[in-house]
Order: structure tokens, then sequence, then C-alpha cells
């Protein structure tokens, strides 16, 4: 039986440690461990709250007006730290001394630390506690930017952005957490993930303007800098404002095995497509790597259906996640939003910069419509949120996107930015915007509350990866159409391919979200449900 502990993260160490989520009760109970209920009943989160008048945060000494806030916070500075480093690499490379090769590395060393460990802080938010977990990544996000914008050598900088996504690794699945058993269902919910939303669209687009005017303006260092203030606020709001929870459960081992594994694979993963740039596809380094991580994963899988089986053992992700229709398409769609979105930025700023001729503060000006058209599309998502269910959105803002990005892909080299980058970023932000949302929710909801962090792992990691292979892939497309001579013609005939293969990545992903996704009702909220009590029993 699940019942609401004092932080409104749902106790549930009387739950058997095998089932992955509550059945619904009455006649529609289905069996079976890993199917995915029908959403139209009462969830094992929904059911849990013990009566209708509770706060969506849970009972004494929450605040989750205060944890919102410190979500928002982290979502934004983990968003803000993905692009903003990358404006001031030329001078980062002038100041530090860096080549060509060891450049690479300052993007590099923050992306398999990142991409690597999501899943093991999933995890680890869910064993030891998220706010213990948000708290420690914090504090580690903040010093190492604080050593990287102290760098005197290479070798410093790279082990800083390392240190840097050891930390985001924990504090983004823990945040992300949190603010699914805060806010588990209703209007609450929906306004939740609006904001969450907003903030880390913002976070993405904005930290491309605030590296140009930094670079430009205070010097590459202050790109490091920058966290500082940023990760003290959000340990000063996590602090006070994140109850500390119940004790977790930890009748059972963790399975150190299946994170070494896990860990491994999706490092070397993540290294064999980054890596791509400087291997080909085809070249012995790449395929040898992509195998190993392969390999290295498979194994994963198979120690993890050993796990579940024993009582002793406690399961990094529990495999029958993937059962549910909800998260695997959920986390499906991710990687493709994931992969097309990343190719945009990247795009995007090499056509205003290397074809318009413009400066890197104007060029991250010039992303502002992109970043207010998302967040304009996020508030949107809220507003539609309480009258259609996620998949009508997801499908929505997936076409609305592919259109957007097909626009994009009609840039030619005597452009402007008003004819060919201004439109396009409008309903491509707008489009993004109603996605971002329902995406988490859909990935989320209906997961047991002590599987929170495991699932926010797993669908952190799937953006990451889709954001690499996305960089890698269409990169590389991009790169063999504009050929040998890089002229304004040719290198715009190659961002306008890697742009149009973005649209038909967003198409796929909603082709997803209809065949994949169940069909569900919009939001409802638990202060207007009457308990069942027959309900949240595993």
């Amino acid at each position: 039986m699940t019942t609401a502990g004092p932080s409104g993260e749902h106790d549930v160490r009387h739950a058997n440690p095998r089932q992955g989520r509550a059945r619904p009760a009455g006649p529609a109970t289905r069996t079976g461990r890993d199917r995915a209920a029908p959403s139209s009943a009462p969830s094992s989160v929904q059911a849990a709250v013990p009566a209708p008048a509770a706060p969506a945060g849970g009972g004494a000494g929450a605040r989750p007006g205060l944890t919102l806030a410190a979500v928002a916070v982290v979502q934004f500075m983990v968003s803000l730290d993905l692009s903003v480093v990358n404006v001031g690499l030329p001078q980062i490379a002038a100041g530090l001394g860096f080549g060509a090769v060891g450049l690479t590395w300052v993007v590099h060393a923050y992306a398999l630390a990142f991409g690597g460990l999501l899943l093991l802080g999933g995890k680890a938010a869910d064993r030891y506690g998220r706010k213990r977990v948000l708290l420690l990544g914090l504090g580690l996000f903040g010093l190492a930017s604080l050593a990287g914008g102290f760098a005197q050598e290479p070798g410093h900088l790279v082990a800083a952005r390392a240190a840097q996504g050891v930390g985001a690794a924990a504090l983004a699945p823990a945040a992300l957490a949190l603010l699914a058993t805060t806010f588990p269902t209703g209007r609450a919910h929906v306004r939740a993930f609006g904001v969450w939303s907003a903030t880390n669209a913002s976070g993405g687009v904005f930290g491309v303007l605030i590296g140009g005017v930094l670079t430009e303006y205070a010097g590459w260092r202050w790109v490091m800098f920058v966290n500082v203030p940023m990760a003290a606020i959000a340990l000063a709001l996590a602090w006070r404002g994140v109850p500390a929870g119940p004790p977790p459960a930890r009748d059972r081992r963790p399975d150190a095995a299946g994170a070494v594994l896990a860990t491994a694979g999706m490092t070397l993963l993540v290294f064999g497509i980054v890596r791509t740039g400087t291997h080909a596809w085809t070249s012995p380094t790449t395929l040898t790597t992509l195998a190993a991580a392969a390999a290295l994963l498979a194994a994963f899988v198979l120690v993890e259906r050993t796990v579940e089986r024993s009582t002793a053992r406690e399961p990094l992700v529990r495999l029958g996640l993937l059962a549910n229709r909800s998260v695997a398409g959920a986390n499906a769609y991710n990687l493709l939003a994931g992969a097309a979105m990343a190719s945009a930025f990247y795009f995007v700023s090499l056509y205003v910069q290397g074809v318009l001729g413009h400066g890197p503060a104007r060029a991250g000006t010039e992303f502002m419509p992109l970043g207010a058209a998302t967040i304009a599309g996020s508030v949107l998502a809220v507003k539609l949120g309480y009258r259609f269910a996620p998949r009508t959105l997801l499908i929505a803002g997936a076409l609305l996107t592919a259109s957007g990005f097909a626009w994009f892909g009609r840039i030619s080299p005597g452009g402007t930015f008003l004819a060919d980058v201004l439109g396009p970023s409008i309903v491509v932000g707008i489009g993004f915007g109603l996605c971002l949302a329902p995406v988490v929710s859909t990935a989320t909801v209906g997961v047991a509350a002590h599987e929170t962090g495991a699932a926010s792992g797993l669908l952190n990691s799937t953006r990451q990866l889709g954001a690499a292979f996305g960089l890698a892939a269409l990169g590389t497309a991009a790169h063999d159409r504009t050929g040998p001579s890089a002229t304004p013609g040719t290198l715009t005939d190659g961002y306008a391919l890697g742009l149009s293969l973005g649209a038909a990545l967003l198409f796929a992903g909603a082709l997803i979200a209809v065949t994949v996704l169940p069909r569900t009702g919009p939001p409802r909220d638990v202060r207007t449900e009457t308990p069942d009590p027959h309900t949240a029993r595993d």
C-alpha cells in the first residue's frame, strides 16, 4: 500500500519492490507487472493523495512554490551551460592555447560525464533522497564552474567541464523527479511542467545570447563564472523549499554491476558518436567504439533481467519501465526531438555567423525570437493542457516544429536574417514549446514514486544521446553536401540539408506519438476526485 509521506514523495516501502507501479482498482484491473494501466484510472501517484484538500506538494514542511523555483533555476542553468560555452570556444582556444583537437574536449568532457552518468544519477536520487542528491549535484556544479573560470591550462578546463557534467548528471534527474512527485497530477501538474519547459527552452536559447555578450565584452572566463550565482540561488531555494522526505527503503543491495555496465556503455556510445567529427562513421575507431558500447549495453540488459528476478539486489533501471507505452514512446520521441533541436542551434548559428557574417553578440541576439517563441509555446501548452491530452500536444508540436525546419531548409547564401531566419525561428519555437512539457509529463506520470528518479534519468539520457547523435549524423550529412570547397553557396547547401533532415526526424516523432503513445484524456485535478479505497494496491 502506498502512502503519502510528509514531503509529498509517496512512501512505497511496503510495496513489492519487484512491482513497477500500482495496479488500478476495480474491474478494469490488468495483470502483468510491466503493463501500463489505462490513464483514465488513477495511478499509484494520483491515488496516494490522502485527502482532496492536500496541497500539491504534500504535507508538513513542503513548500511547492520554492520547490518549483529551485527546479526552474536548476533547469535553466543546465540548459544554459549546454550552449553558453560554445560561442566562446575560439577565445578559449586563444586564451589557454588549445589545439584544434584538444578544443573539442571542452565540449566532449561535459557531454561524456553528463550522458554517461544520468542513469546512475537518477537511481541515486531514488535510493538516497532527491533533496540530498540535488544539493550535492548543485554544490559540485557550482565549484566546478568556479574552477573552470580560473583555469590556467587546457587540462584544468577540461577537468572542470567533466566535473560539471558529473554534477549535472546528479542534479538534473533529481530535480525532474522532485517536480513529478511534488506536482503529481491535475492543473498544478500542467502549470509546473509548463514552467519547467519554459525555463528549459529559455536556458538553451539565452545561453547563446549570454555566451556571445560575455565573450565579446567580459572575456571567455565569464561563460564559466555565470553558473556560480545561479547554483548558489538554486542551493538556497532547494535548502529551504525542498523537504527532506522519509528515509528511502534500502532493503536490497544496489546493482553495482549494472551501474558499471550502463555507465561505461553510455559513455562509450556518446564518445563514439561525438568523435565522428574527426573519425568517420565507417572508420575502425568509430566502429570499434560503437561495437564495444553495444556489447556493454547488451550485457547491462542481461544483468538487469537477472537482477529483476532477485530479491537481494535492486536494479539500476527496471526494464519493465520500457514496457509502459507512455515511457517508451516519450523517450523515443524525446530522442528524435533532441537530435533535431541540437542540430538547429548548430546549423543556424553557423549560417548566421559564417554565411551572413554576423558577430557572436549579434548572432546571440538573433536567437532571441526563437527563445521568446519557445516560451510562448510553453505558455500555450499550459492553457491547452487543461483541455487536451499530452499526446495531442506532442503530435501538433512535432508537426509544427517540422514545418519550421522545412522552412529553414530554404535558406539561401544571399539571404538575410529577416527573410531566412526570423519566420522559421518563430514557428520552430512555438512548436517546440508545445512539445517540451507534455513529453516530460508523459514519461513520468503514472510511474511509481520510487522510480521517478530512474524514469527522469532515462528521459535525460535519451535527450543527451539524441543531441549527440543529431549533431554527429546531421553534421556529417551537411559536411558531405558541402564538399571540399567551403563557399557561402556550398555551406548553405550543407546547412539546408541538415535542417531538412531535422524536419524528417520531427515528422518521425509525430508518427511515434500517433502509433505508440496511448490515447488519454486531459489531466484531472486530484483535488476534485474521490479517493478509491481499493487503489494503490501492489
